[in-house]
């Protein structure tokens, strides 16, 4: 490429995502006081464009129109353009995304959205094509239809966006109503319970026909469902939801079986075509459930899906220093001399190219049978491709195969008339030599800002799977991830969270001029990382740095009117609305963890005021999560946590005594998700013996390594073999 013709302000960004747009000949601003004040100034409409480095359509429309001559003249002419990446200010994006969705019933990136120069919203969408067609406004439209009427009928459009904020602001407060506590535990979970199991697609699992999310937030819920409910027909029924769900999204197209990772969604029931792109907070939270899966099943299979989940992080999304990058991108070019990207052309393979791949004699096969015959059969492979054309619009995989793992291995090796074990063996070479192959194509986009929330998702996958696989390189490499947030994304003076921080060159880390301030998801989930790296690893600096964090939380964030917390800090003039999150999707909203945070917190602290506010963020949310829970599965399934209270699980040793270990190793095996786990080693000056003085009065018996499971801080008799410990930990 040659000097490029235009640049923009945003080429004195970090964000990979505005740096994308820096040389587009739009003149965009990023979002701040300089853009605000030029609107202002000129008494011009801005054009709000919101994103993310990895969202297809995001590319779409910079191609079609933000990379246009005569359009980008139109946005300078008309307005004051502003580019928001999502994932650097979600603040921002709920702000507008609220009223998106209000106003036109859907929602979506890219996020289009007009504002007053005071920042108040009045017209807003999603993607537009360039021009008008079937029966779709187009991009440039819009911009002169908006730019007339701003002209001719500026005084109707303030006073809307005057009515629709207001609108707004009564509609999505969250707060307690009168003296409301806490709803009742057993009813939100059975009707979470219901309504997921309406919802369930009993032939592949998970809860759609189309498009289908991996939603760990609903696999969680289940297990813990079943945990509380083991030895009913209901409890039963939802442990093999779960985990059917499971399994067929590992078999399916949306598992990379030669690369590792989940891309972020199936276009197709089946789990078969994927959305491309790589998220880094799917990765942490899949880690994790199919760690659960494995606790609860004792399959294998589970175990080796996360060891290949974190394969894949820590290969493709682990900075050097310690951190975890951001995503990779759906879109890729198809060879090294191809000048147009497609949707998944990293990931596909068309079936000569597997047959010259794999062009092997398989001995002790039926007869004239190669490895790529084998290989093809069990993943689905077809002549002129696997992909339906009603998944494939663009044509962008035309004659391509996604990768799905049909048939059992048993089914394959019968076929082939060979021993599964010897089967697993050969595949296992194929995808081996597969993946030595995709190396030399050209790599997605690979985002490289490390946000301190999806970070903390995904120290949490590496802790828990670390614990429930007896894995110690796992529980390091979340260790190393934590040291790194304490070094970059953490102002010891303010002591408080930063939000993101960027790769820069020669692999040192980066910060903006102006660092961005943490939200509550970063605090939360970090502290919820910081808890379950403690249990892993029961080194107490992680507590005493986890319990300093909700302590800053409360104060920035806690809503002490309504209760529960709001999702940014007060004091922002630019944010028209304080919000606070009231849907688990692809990540839990941070009340929902929150709530679970809380209880662990007094667990460790004897602070029992946090017990008192986590009832309060359920109370606040008491009448949507009678209703439809569905939509809170995280929040519903902290209910049941809630009114079982947590049961504090002690063990008393050496740390390095094989007694202790086996102990240990019986805790971190088995799935209850009410307890906590601490050590009390004898060090009286420890930190938590500093926070719970009632450890001092536990004691080893016969000099063993010796358990006491407490509750509010009373304990249980001791207990020196970890069998018996075993059977008292089921909730």
């Amino acid at each position: 490429p040659g000097v490029p013709r235009h640049t923009n302000r945003l080429i004195n960004e970090k964000s990979p995502y505005l740096l994308q747009h820096a040389h587009n000949p739009v003149d965009w601003y990023p979002w701040g006081q300089e853009a605000f004040d030029k609107a202002k100034r000129e008494n011009k409409v801005i054009f709000l464009s919101v994103g993310y480095s990895t969202c297809h359509w995001c590319h779409v429309m910079e191609e079609e129109s933000f990379k246009s001559k005569e359009i980008g003249e139109i946005m300078n002419k008309h307005f004051v353009c502003i580019k928001v990446d999502r994932e650097e200010r979600p603040d921002v994006d709920k702000v507008y995304m609220t009223f998106v969705q209000a106003t036109s019933g859907g929602g979506g990136w890219p996020m289009s959205v007009w504002l007053t120069p005071d920042l108040k919203p009045f017209a807003g969408g999603t993607y537009f094509p360039p021009e008008d067609r079937f029966h779709r406004v187009g991009f440039r439209t819009v911009l002169l239809r908006i730019a007339e009427q701003w002209e001719e009928n500026k005084d109707a459009l303030l006073e809307s966006s005057h009515r629709i904020l207001e609108a707004l602001r009564q509609t999505s407060e969250i707060r307690v109503q009168g003296q409301e506590s806490p709803p009742p535990s057993k009813e939100v979970m059975d009707t979470c319970f219901q309504q997921l199991s309406r919802s369930y697609d009993e032939e592949y699992g998970g809860f759609s026909r189309a498009p289908k999310f991996p939603t760990p937030v609903n696999l969680n819920f289940l297990f813990t469902y079943w945990a509380l409910h083991q030895t009913t027909p209901e409890g039963t029924q939802a442990k093999q939801m779960a985990l059917h769900t499971l399994r067929m999204m590992a078999h399916g197209g949306i598992h990379d079986h030669i690369g590792q990772g989940f891309h972020r969604y199936s276009t197709d029931q089946h789990w078969h075509v994927p959305h491309f792109e790589k998220m880094l907070y799917d990765q942490g939270q899949l880690a994790a459930v199919y760690s659960r899966a494995f606790q609860i099943s004792g399959d294998e299979f589970f175990a080796d899906v996360a060891r290949d989940i974190l394969l894949y992080v820590s290969r493709d999304l682990s900075d050097q220093v310690g951190g975890f990058y951001s995503a990779e991108d759906a879109d890729s070019y198809p060879t090294t001399t191809s000048e147009e990207k497609r949707e998944g052309a990293f990931c596909v393979w068309e079936a000569k190219e597997l047959q010259a791949l794999l062009p092997d004699p398989v001995e002790g096969a039926t007869e004239d049978t190669t490895l790529g015959d084998v290989f093809m059969h069990h993943y689905g492979v077809k002549e002129n491709g696997n992909v339906d054309p009603m998944q494939d619009p663009h044509e962008e995989l035309k004659g391509k195969n996604v990768l799905i793992a049909q048939c059992s291995l048993e089914l394959t090796a019968a076929r082939f008339g060979l021993e599964p074990g010897r089967l697993d063996a050969l595949l296992q070479e194929c995808r081996h030599r597969l993946c030595t192959a995709r190396a030399q194509r050209p790599r997605p986009h690979l985002d490289s800002k490390m946000l301190a929330a999806w970070n903390g998702l995904m120290i949490s996958g590496f802790a828990q799977a670390g614990a429930a696989l007896a894995e110690q390189g796992y529980v390091h490499r979340a260790a190393q991830a934590a040291a790194f947030l304490r070094t970059h994304l953490f102002d010891p003076d303010s002591g408080r969270l930063l939000r993101s921080c960027y790769r820069g060159k020669d692999n040192s880390v980066e910060q903006s001029a102006v660092p961005i301030q943490g939200f509550l998801e970063d605090y939360v989930f970090v502290i919820q990382a910081l808890f379950d790296l403690y249990e892993a690893s029961l080194e107490q600096d992680w507590l005493e740095w986890a319990l300093h964090l909700q302590h800053m939380q409360d104060k920035l964030f806690w809503d002490p009117k309504g209760f529960a917390y709001f999702s940014s800090e007060a004091g922002d003039p630019s944010l028209l609305l304080r919000l606070k999150g009231d849907q688990d999707g692809a990540e839990p909203t941070a009340n929902s963890v929150t709530v679970t945070n809380l209880l662990r917190a007094a667990c460790y602290s004897g602070h029992m005021d946090w017990v008192e506010k986590a009832g309060q963020i359920l109370a606040a949310f008491s009448e949507r999560l009678q209703k439809i829970p569905i939509a809170l599965p995280e929040m519903a399934r902290a209910t049941g946590i809630f009114h079982h209270t947590l049961k504090q699980v002690v063990i008393c040793g050496d740390p390095q005594g094989e007694d202790t270990k086996e102990m240990l190793h019986c805790v971190r095996s088995v799935f209850s998700p009410n307890k906590v786990l601490m050590l009390a080693d004898g060090d009286s000056a420890g930190f938590l013996y500093r926070q719970l003085p009632f450890l001092a009065s536990l004691e080893r018996k016969d000099g063993r390594a010796t358990a006491y499971l407490c509750s509010n801080f009373a304990c249980s008799l001791p207990v020196t073999s970890a069998q018996e410990l075993r059977g008292m930990l089921s909730p």
